[in-house]
Parts: C-alpha cells; structure tokens; sequence
C-alpha cells in the first residue's frame, strides 16, 4: 500500500511542490484539511479530504477537523507492536508516514496594532499543536515538518534514502516541540498582557540563528537566537559587506539603536557607541555634518567604535566614514554611491535596519537561581512636564539642549553625566561609583567647551557640591530627576551661581 501522507498547513509556501513530488516521485498518497486540500486540488494534485476519510464532518466552523481517533490513531501507532497494528486494523485506520503541519498565524495576528482578544482567540490553533506533538513523540515511525525550510531536505531523504532517517526523523522531532513551545510562549504572553498584574510566570524561547565565535571574551561560548517566527530587529538587518558580527558587536548594536532612537528621523543624528556607552552624540544639519560633530567629540574613543544613523549613509558621510577604524556602521538605508565608497573599508561591518526605533518592551537580567524581568525605560520625553526649581529660566535654546543632553544621559551607564552644546556631546562620565566622579570625568573631557553648555544627570545631586563644580567649569543649565532631601541645597546653590536648574520627576539609572 501507497504511504499516507497527512498535510495541514496554514503557510501554503511551498506545499504545492512538495506535494507534487511526493505523488509524482515518491508513490505517496495524500490526506488533507479544508485549505490546503483546496489548494492542492486547484493545480490537480489528487488528495483525500480529512472529512471522507475520517468520515467526520468539520464541525464548529472549522475548530474540529484533525481531532480523530483516525488521524491519531495513524499518527501514534507503533509499527513494531503487533498489538498497535491490530487496533489500525480493527479501526480502519492506515499507518501515517509524513506530518506536515504549520500553526495559525498567532503572533501575526497579535502583532497587528487594533487586534481585539476575540479575533487572537480564534487564531490559537488546537488541531496543529496536537498533530505536531503526537508525530514528534512518535518519529521513531514517521517524520513531522512544521516548517517549509524542511522540505527540501526531506526530500532529499527519500530521494537517497528511499525514507528518512532516524537521526533526521529525530531533528524534525525536536523541531516541532520547539515549534509548539514558541507558540504556546506567544499565546501565554499575550493573555498575560491582558492582565494588569504581574504575569505569574515567564518563559524565553529562541531559535538558534547562528553560534558566535565567542562571548564577551575568548574562552566564553555564545550564540545569537531568533525570538519569534519572523525576523524582526537586528535579526531582519541586511548585512551590506564585512566580518560576522561578534557578541560585543551586537550588544553595542543594540545600545546604538536604542540610542538613536530618541532622534526624530527628520532631525540627522550620528550616534557613536564604545563598550557600550555613548562617547560622541550630535545632531547637525545633515547627517555628515552629525557624524563629524560626533566623532569630533571624542576621536581617540570613536576609534573602533559602533557608529549609527538615524538616516541613510549618503556618499559624503560614507566619504568621512572611510578616515578612521570602525567596527560596525548601522542605519535605516544607505545609498549606492555610498556603498561604494564603503568597500574601501571592506572589514566594517555594514547593516541597514529600516525599523530603528522597535526595540524589546521587557529585558532581562539572569541572576543565580532565576532571572529578573523588566518593562523597557521606553517612556517618550516631555519637556513640558519638567519644572523649573530657579529663579532663572532656560532660553528656548537652552531646553532644547537641556532636552538632547537629558536623552544621551539616559543611555550612559549609571552615575551618568553628559555635559553638551550645539547638540553635541562634550564629556561624558559613565558607571563611576559615585557622581561626583562621573561630573568631574565629563567636564575635565569637556574643558574649555563646557562654557555656557548643559549638563544632564541620570540621577538627583544628593549635595550641592556638583552644582558647584559644574558652575566653577562654565555649566550655563543643569537637567536632574530631582527627589533628594537635600534638593533645596542644589537649588539654592544654582540660584546663587546663577544657573538654570530642571527637575523632569523621571530618573534614568542604567546598569
């Protein structure tokens, strides 16, 4: 007798070609649902609707199609048992040989900005998960794919092998339980949301996109996954040329992007990232105008940095790219001129990643015995909520440096103090154990520069010595969370050095 082959899939990528081959090459005999049986009869592939065979309608407007002693009976059946094989004959039930089943698209569905909850509840499939689940426990017998990628592997199987084997019938199993994992994650994750409490629990799941040479250091295994089904973020990046980007490349990636992201596109900013931390921040009039400001900032620090764009790399800013050593360049496009000039430099990684601003909305930190979880410091800025705590106020130009210094800041690690003018990062003073180091790290950078600029603290001034400091260095306004007993010492102290000083009610610590 012919093998049963049962297909069910909501991605119809290339199911018709597998198809064709499996009955035209392979022999096979074909079972299917509702879709896909459509679809195959539409270019005259002969199949067998899961309805005549199980002789069970579909119910309940398609809920209940696969869900029958018929279709699991051919799937869990143990070949090598004789009394396996005398319930598929008892019950008239053929030995399935091939699984082909893709889930409903959830996590698109969820995705879509005005989802409501009845429509994703229709989107949770029951029959798929199931069908996966009993094909992968039982893939000593038969093979499970849940992923078009698979096909064509396969079939080179049955084309070398006459069957698949059991190392790969073992890889397909395994597969689908991850599959099904990832998916049952989405589903918990967005029911979670629903709640307003704290999600009882938490889980991570990633597909392996590719191992790393290392970590962090040399002795360190790593390796980069895919969260979700599709590629979003820096997994949806188009690498234009260069090396494999490492570990420390890609956590400096995602701590530019993050960076940018606070530039409104219509306004050109250049982001220069090293260890993790911001050393040259600018926006200018054009984006090659940002990055030379940037760069200007703190040369000897930009050497080998991670540069990014808030828009496309044109033909000058590529020009002046090519004068130093970088690792990585990033942006949301790059034009062909530009590109050009770029492969002079063919070692600097080169991506274009259209959709800077999606970041994760949760991050987490493993600790020994768990991990901790958090929402995203992703709230917009509102200058119009700040208060002035001085006599004196800021000019127009002043907040809206006091606002570009305030967004860097909130991107250096804690104690973060950033001291800037002209839209331009001037010191910065990162991760020091206390601030008063961080204040006199980021004015001794920025010298004589710091005359009449702004300075940006993640944190409140538990004493008015930095104040002091800041003003004796030329510090014209200072931009603080305020909240410390000890405020009305600060505010003093800048009303008497005739500083402007704003509390935004908001800190920004950055461990």
């Amino acid at each position: 007798m012919a093998r049963l082959a049962l297909l069910s899939t909501s991605d119809k990528t290339g199911i018709v070609e597998l198809a064709r081959r499996l009955v035209e090459e392979f022999e096979f005999e074909l079972l299917s649902s509702g879709g896909t049986a459509k679809t195959l009869q539409s270019v005259g592939i002969p199949v067998m609707k899961v309805s005549d065979y199980t002789e069970s309608p579909e119910i309940l407007g398609g809920r209940v199609k696969t869900l029958h002693p018929r279709i699991h009976g051919g799937i869990l059946a143990r070949q090598t048992l004789p009394e396996d094989l005398a319930d598929l004959e008892a019950n008239h039930i053929r030995p399935i040989a091939l699984v082909v089943v893709n889930l409903y698209p959830f996590e698109q569905t969820v995705a879509k900005p005005d989802v409501t909850l009845t429509e994703a509840i229709e989107q949770i499939d029951i029959g798929g998960p199931a069908m996966l689940r009993a094909a992968a426990k039982n893939f000593a017998h038969l093979t499970v794919l849940c992923d078009p990628s698979q096909y064509s592997e396969y079939l080179d199987e049955l084309q070398e092998h006459g069957d698949a084997s059991v190392e790969f019938r073992q890889a397909c199993a395994l597969r689908a339980f991850q599959h099904t994992a990832a998916y049952d994650r989405v589903i918990c994750e967005y029911l979670e949301q629903q709640k307003s409490t704290t999600a009882s629990s938490f889980s991570l799941f990633g597909t392996l996109l590719q191992p790393l040479r290392y970590g962090e250091n040399p002795h360190q295994p790593a390796a980069w996954y895919q969260t979700g089904s599709a590629p979003t973020g820096w997994t949806a990046a188009e690498k234009l040329q260069g090396k494999e980007l490492s570990y420390n490349n890609l956590v400096d990636l995602e701590a530019a992007r993050s960076l940018v992201a606070e530039f409104a596109s219509d306004d050109p900013s250049a982001v220069i990232i090293k260890h993790n931390n911001p050393c040259g921040v600018a926006m200018g009039n054009t984006i090659a105008e940002a990055y030379q400001k940037a760069f200007a900032a703190d040369s000897v620090s930009a050497f080998g940095g991670i540069v990014a764009f808030n828009q496309s790399i044109d033909a000058d800013t590529a020009s002046e790219l090519t004068k130093t050593f970088l690792e990585c360049v990033v942006a949301p496009g790059c034009d062909p001129d530009a590109q050009q000039l770029l492969r002079a430099k063919s070692k600097v990684r080169v991506l274009v990643l259209p959709d800077l601003v999606t970041g994760p909305t949760q991050l987490v930190k493993p600790i020994a015995g768990g991990f901790l979880v958090q929402a995203a410091d992703d709230q917009s800025v509102d200058p119009s909520q700040w208060q002035v705590v001085t006599d004196r106020q800021p000019t127009d130009a002043q907040l809206a440096e006091l606002l570009f210094a305030w967004k860097v800041c909130k991107h250096v690690k804690s104690n973060a103090i950033v001291v800037t003018a002209d839209r331009t990062t001037l010191g910065v003073g990162a991760g020091q154990m206390n601030r008063v180091g961080s204040v006199q790290i980021a004015l001794e950078q920025a010298g004589a520069k710091a005359q009449g600029g702004v300075l940006a603290s993640d944190g409140f001034f538990p004493f008015d010595d930095s104040v002091r400091t800041a003003a004796a260095a030329g510090i014209a306004a200072i931009v603080q969370p305020g909240g410390s007993v000890r405020d009305a010492d600060s505010i003093a102290a800048a009303n008497e050095l005739g500083l402007v000083m704003m509390f935004t009610g908001m800190r920004h610590f950055l461990h």
